[in-house]
């Protein structure tokens, strides 16, 4: 018997459970505080924000199931025919105190159509304010290590799309050093939706071991408010991603999901300089690591 939509949410709903306890100990100082919201359509979810804290300054862990009638917008922009959905998934994104530490982000989803439509999607990419090779390579390292018990030629394919997807066009620099990505997996790739599902959530179990490696060493490195203004600034990027070319912000908005736990991604402060130019070196090296296609692993 293969595995179900509620069997699906209800395991999303541990991992969102697991990660956001993990969390606390990792920051120890600050606590999520959840939000439980209704979708009129169908469904809802809980949406969970940290703040303020020794280590995350504001985060994100949400989960949700949602459904209903599809909205015209989600047919039209993906081809689909009329059917009731169900959507549902967890998404972090974690923008820390110390611009020395990366941004974060992680999303697992599943959807599924009333006419026998489903596929899963996700994928994890980090985000540092000041690119670390050896940081990077140990990021990838551990998503290489998820893709490989799979399927070897994963991991390769992921990253070159993650590489396309976590673009910012108008600025013709990547989003940070990328990760992997996947969406619309279905059995129709050869392996069953058992399969998938097992990759889903072994990317799930992922995030804390890479980001807890991400971290280590620079939570408490010193930092000047120069570095803090880089931050601020890359985090505008960060923005300009989201807002302009994210789909899953647009998914959520078309299909009437709740603006604040769609918008928890945008970081508390961010700066837009009037034509910035890097005056230091490290700065001027990480723009260097904005470019797709470097083999980190």
């Amino acid at each position: 018997m293969e595995v179900t939509k509620e069997q699906i949410a209800e395991w999303f709903k541990g991992l969102q459970d697991a990660i956001c306890n993990s969390l606390e100990v990792l920051d120890g100082k600050s606590t999520f505080m959840e939000d439980q919201w209704n979708r009129p359509e169908g469904g809802g979810g809980r949406s969970r924000v940290i703040k303020d804290g020794d280590l995350i300054e504001k985060g994100g862990v949400n989960f949700s199931a949602v459904s209903g009638p599809t909205p015209d917008k989600i047919l039209k922009a993906l081809n689909l025919p009329e059917a009731e959905f169900f959507a549902t998934g967890v998404s972090i994104v974690l923008h820390p105190q110390n611009p020395w530490v990366p941004i974060i982000h992680m999303n697992v989803r599943y959807f599924e159509m009333s006419n026998g439509v489903w596929w899963f999607g996700g994928g994890i990419d980090l985000t540092p304010h000041y690119v670390i090779p050896e940081k990077a390579k140990n990021f990838h390292q551990h998503l290489k290590d998820a893709c490989d018990k799979h399927n070897t030629e994963f991991y390769p394919k992921f990253k070159q799309w993650a590489d396309d997807y976590f673009f910012v066009k108008h600025r013709d620099e990547t989003r940070g050093i990328g990760g992997i990505f996947f969406d619309r997996m279905t059995d129709k790739e050869g392996r069953s939706k058992d399969q998938q599902w097992s990759f889903v959530k072994d990317v799930g179990e992922t995030f804390i071991p890479a980001y807890t490696d991400a971290v280590k060493g620079l939570r408490d490195k010193h930092w000047s408010e120069s570095e803090k203004n880089w931050q601020k600034i890359r985090r505008g990027r960060y923005v300009e991603f989201n807002l302009v070319h994210d789909k899953g912000t647009k998914f959520g908005l078309d299909t009437n999901g709740r603006t604040e736990s769609i918008l928890m991604s945008l970081p508390p402060e961010a700066n837009w300089e009037y034509n910035h130019q890097s005056s230091s070196e490290i700065e001027k090296e990480t723009l260097s690591f904005l470019k797709k296609g470097i083999d980190w692993v």
